[in-house]
C-alpha cells in the first residue's frame, strides 16, 4: 500500500479530515508524493516570533476497486459503412500537442516554462483547502483542468471543487454503468460524434432529440451517454485545449419530450455542458427548432449567464448560418456538408479496444465484463 506524506506547518492548522482520503494519481498504487505547507508566523502574548510545528499526517491510498483488465467486450457492428482515409475513430492521446495547436495553447495561458509550477500550485491548493478529494493528482490529470479554464489556477481548482461535486450528487451518471450498454442511443441515431474535426480542430458531437423516445430509453441515460463522451474527451491533450463543438439537431422535438426537460434536467444538461466538466463545450449550435423549443427553453434562459448566452446559435434550417461556424468540409451531408454519419457504436468499438481508455473509465467508476484479463 503506497502513502502520501504530508508535512502540515503551524500551529493553527489541524490535519483536514477529508485530505486523509486523498488517493494518489490511481495510476501507480506504490506511488508516493511529499508535499509541505508554508510555514506560518503566529504571535503570542508578548513577542513575534517564526514557530514551526510539524505534524506528520500519513494519507494511505486506497486500493483499486476494480479488476485491472486490458479490453471490454465491445458492440458487434452488422452493417459497417466503409471508412475512407482520413475517418479513423481513435482517440490521439500523445502528450505532444501539433504545432497549431500548441501555438493556440500559448495564447491561453499555457507557457513550458511555468507549466510544472502551476501544476504545483494547484495540486497544493488541493492539499491547503481541501474541498474535494480527486481519485488522482498527477501531472496529466490536473492538467486538463488547468487547460479548461485558460490556466487560471484559481479556477481550474474551482472547477475541479464542482466536478467531484456535480459526481458526488449524480452517481447514477457512471457509478457501475457499462459504457457499452449506451449503444441503443447510437442504434437510434440519437447521439453521434464525428470521427473528423471542424477547421479548427474540434470535435463535433451531434445530439438529435426528436429521435429520442423517453419510453424506450430513459433520460437517465442520456446524461450517461453525454458524461461518457465528454470523460473521454477530455484525455486528448487536443481537445483539452480547443474543446468541443455541440449540435442540438431539435426536428421532431414533441411535447412529450419537453415534458421531460424540467429545471432540475435543465440544470444537469449546463452542469455538464458549461460548468461542472474538464473540458470545454466551446460552441452550441441548435439547429431545426420549432415552437416546442421555445416553450421549453424558457426553463433554461433564467439559469444562462452571459459567457453561456455567447457560445449558443440558433439556426433554425438555416445551413449557411450554421456554415459560418463550422466549415461543411467537417459536418455531415444531413447539415448541408460533405461528410458521411457514423453511429456512436463506432465509437464504443474502439473505446472497448484501448487498454488505457478502458482504465482511465474504470477509475472513474465505470465497468465492463473484461474480454481479456491480465
Amino acid at each position: 500500500m503506497g502513502a502520501i506524506d504530508l508535512a502540515l506547518f503551524g500551529s493553527r492548522m489541524g490535519p483536514n479530515p477529508r485530505i486523509s482520503r486523498l488517493p494518489s494519481d490511481g495510476v501507480n498504487a506504490t506511488r508516493c508524493i511529499s508535499w509541505t505547507l508554508r510555514a506560518q508566523q503566529h504571535r503570542h502574548t508578548g513577542d513575534s516570533i517564526n514557530c514551526i510545528n510539524m505534524v506528520k499526517k500519513q494519507i494511505l491510498i486506497p486500493p483499486r476497486k476494480y479488476r485491472a483488465c486490458r479490453l471490454w467486450q465491445g458492440p458487434q457492428i452488422v452493417r459497417r459503412m466503409p471508412e475512407p482515409e482520413g475517418v479513423i475513430h481513435q482517440l490521439y492521446m500523445e502528450r505532444q500537442l501539433p504545432p497549431k495547436v500548441a501555438e493556440v495553447a500559448r495564447t491561453q495561458g499555457e507557457d513550458p516554462d511555468r507549466t510544472s509550477l502551476m501544476i504545483e500550485e494547484l495540486r497544493d491548493m488541493i492539499y491547503e483547502k481541501g474541498e474535494c478529494i480527486p481519485h488522482r493528482i498527477d501531472d496529466d490529470y490536473l492538467i486538463k483542468f488547468l487547460r479548461a479554464r485558460f490556466w487560471n489556477v484559481h479556477h481550474a481548482y474551482n472547477l475541479m471543487v464542482r466536478y467531484y461535486a456535480f459526481r458526488e450528487s449524480n452517481p447514477e451518471f457512471y457509478e457501475n454503468v457499462n459504457p457499452m450498454a449506451l449503444r441503443s442511443l447510437g442504434d437510434d441515431d440519437i447521439i453521434s460524434i464525428s470521427p473528423y474535426r471542424d477547421q479548427e480542430g474540434r470535435r463535433v458531437i451531434c445530439f438529435k432529440f426528436g429521435k429520442w423516445r423517453p419510453s424506450k430509453i430513459p433520460i437517465v441515460d442520456l446524461f450517461r451517454a453525454t458524461m461518457l463522451l465528454l470523460e473521454v474527451g477530455s484525455l486528448e491533450p487536443q481537445s483539452q485545449v480547443l474543446g468541443g463543438i455541440g449540435i442540438m439537431d431539435l426536428e421532431g422535438l414533441t411535447l412529450n419530450h419537453a415534458w421531460n426537460l424540467t429545471p432540475a434536467v435543465a440544470q444537469k444538461m449546463l452542469a455538464l455542458l458549461a460548468t461542472s466538466m474538464p473540458l470545454r463545450t466551446s460552441q452550441i449550435h441548435i439547429v431545426n427548432q420549432g415552437w416546442v423549443f421555445d416553450t421549453a427553453f424558457q426553463i433554461f434562459k433564467p439559469l444562462l449567464t452571459d459567457k453561456m448566452r455567447q457560445r449558443l446559435f440558433f439556426h433554425g434550417t438555416d445551413r449557411a448560418s450554421l456554415h459560418k461556424y463550422i466549415d461543411p468540409e467537417a459536418l455531415p451531408e444531413r447539415y448541408g456538408g460533405t461528410k458521411p454519419e457514423y453511429p456512436y457504436t463506432y465509437w464504443l468499438e474502439h473505446l472497448s479496444r484501448d487498454e488505457k481508455v478502458v482504465d482511465e473509465l474504470q477509475q472513474l467508476g465505470y465497468v465492463s465484463e473484461p474480454l481479456l484479463e491480465d
